[in-house]
Order: structure tokens, then C-alpha cells, then sequence
């Protein structure tokens, strides 16, 4: 399960490659990453489910290949309930422990989320079917240091968090953010509202401007000015994969001074940012 006994907790997140030399780039780079004793690995599906089957090859065998614990991730997003039940019930008989539940966002096209007939609306729905169900899995959810874009205010972002948490949820994974300032607020709000699962912070060590930029507009996570004018001073790629490295590992080694329950990367199906930043700095 995730975090069972509280400990300091590493995971690393993928997504399903595309073609034959995607698929080897991740297992290669995973391979690298193995070294540092990830606790669990998760991965994420296309959109609309388009690649949950391939989701479940993944982390069925990084399991094999590595016993470590494992995690898919699944939405709400163009699945009925009994789907849904249906999907969980593959991963239990392939031995999966972990589920990141998630209402998903709404399909290209759609500006606002509507669930298909006999679906969910709510990831905090999706964590009681969990919960209820298959009561052996851990769950995760999402939080949103910076506000979900979707949420009515900051405040009702927390109260749908919180949901989700009395739900069942194990532990909170946080959307990527470059200013622990909003990380530590988050977490503060957190607590005050009651909610005791670990709050685990995402990081995604930056590595090219106009990918973060383009990554960063899509989950409207703010680049500090001071970040991008770093970037900026070159175009090289090597200099901007060392600023990238550089800022993360001050970062990382700031949350980890603060006492995080864990770190949550998002590797990208790469490993060469990730192994850099968890080098540099001192784990518990």
C-alpha cells in the first residue's frame, strides 16, 4: 500500500510509451532509476482510457522485474461503473496493490467534464468504489498546491481534497509546482482542515523552457520569473538540463529538510534529471 508505516517513501510516475523503441527508452531509463530504491512505481493512461490495457502490462511487469510495489492510475473519464469495476478487478488478479484514483480531465473537445451514463463525476466517488469494493488496494489522490484550474475558489479545491481523503484515501500526491512556498502553504491548509494522510509533493526537474512552459500551461503551474530568466540566458540544451537539475535538487533538499513523507517524480519515462537531482541530495 502506499505509505503503509509513514516512512519516507520515493515513487516514480510513467506513462505508456508509443512503438517498440518508446517502450525500450523506458525500460532502459527505469533501469537506471532502480538504483535509487523507489517504493513504488505508478503509471498513467492515455486520455480517455486509451491505453489503460498498456497501463496494466507496465506496471505488471515492473513488478516482476523488480518487486517493487506498484500502482495504475485510473479516471472517471468515459467509463461506466461497472467498467470501472471491471478494471479493478483485472488489476487485483494481476497481483497490483495501488490505485491513483482520479476524476481525469474532460476529453479534447470538451471544455467542461461530463461522466457517460452509469459513470462517475467525482474522484471522491471513485475512491468510495474503491474502498467499498476492493478494499485491499491503496489509493492516492490528486491535490493542488496551486488550486486545481477547474476549482470555484482555493477553499472549495480543499474541500473536494478533503472529500476525497474521508473517501479513503491512503495519501495525497500533489500536481508538480517550482515554489515550495505553495507547497507549504498547501500542506498548512491541509492540516488545518483536518486531513492526516502524508501530502507527498510532485516534482518534475525541469530540463528544456519551452516543454515546461507548454506543461506548465496545461496544469497552470506557475514558473518562477526567476527559473525562467535562467533558462532563458541559453538555448543550449546542456545548460538548461543543469539549471533545471540545479533547481529541483535545491528544491527537493528544502521539502526534505521540512519533514515530506516522501517524494513523487514525475520522470517523464526518463531518467537522467531525476538520477542527477537524487545524487545531490541527502535522503532521510
Amino acid at each position: 500500500m502506499f505509505y503503509p508505516d509513514r516512512r519516507f517513501t520515493l515513487s516514480f510516475e510513467l506513462f505508456p510509451p508509443k512503438g517498440a523503441d518508446g517502450e525500450a527508452a523506458l525500460w532502459q531509463n527505469l533501469g537506471e532509476l532502480m538504483r535509487f530504491g523507489p517504493d513504488v512505481v505508478t503509471c498513467t493512461y492515455g486520455a480517455g482510457g486509451s491505453t489503460r490495457d498498456k497501463t496494466l502490462d507496465i506496471v505488471s511487469q515492473v513488478r516482476q522485474r523488480y518487486g517493487v510495489r506498484v500502482a495504475s492510475h485510473l479516471t472517471c473519464v468515459g467509463s461506466t461503473v461497472e467498467q470501472l469495476r471491471a478494471y479493478l478487478a483485472e488489476a487485483q488478479a494481476r497481483g497490483i496493490e495501488n490505485i491513483v484514483a482520479l476524476r481525469g480531465d474532460p476529453p479534447r473537445g470538451q471544455t467542461a467534464f461530463q461522466p457517460v451514463a452509469g459513470g462517475l463525476r467525482y474522484a471522491s466517488e471513485l475512491v468510495t468504489l474503491i474502498r467499498g469494493e476492493f478494499p485491499h488496494f491503496g489509493i492516492a489522490v490528486a491535490g493542488y498546491p496551486e488550486t486545481h484550474q477547474e476549482a470555484a475558489s482555493p477553499q472549495a479545491d480543499l474541500e473536494n481534497l478533503r472529500r476525497k481523503v474521508a473517501a479513503g484515501a491512503d495519501c495525497v500526491l500533489t500536481q508538480l509546482f517550482f515554489d515550495n512556498a505553495d507547497f507549504f502553504r498547501f500542506r498548512s491548509r491541509c492540516r488545518e482542515l483536518g486531513m492526516k494522510v502524508p501530502v507527498v509533493p510532485g516534482i518534475l526537474p525541469v530540463t528544456n523552457l519551452a516543454q515546461i512552459q507548454r506543461i506548465a500551461s496545461l496544469c497552470k503551474a506557475r514558473l518562477p520569473e526567476e527559473l525562467v530568466a535562467q533558462l532563458s540566458r541559453q538555448e543550449d540544451p546542456e545548460w538548461q538540463f543543469q539549471v533545471g537539475v540545479r533547481w529541483a535538487t535545491r528544491q527537493v533538499q528544502e521539502l526534505i529538510d521540512a519533514g515530506v513523507p516522501g517524494l513523487h517524480f514525475y520522470v517523464l519515462n526518463r531518467s537522467p534529471a531525476t538520477a542527477a537531482v537524487l545524487s545531490d541530495v541527502k535522503r532521510p
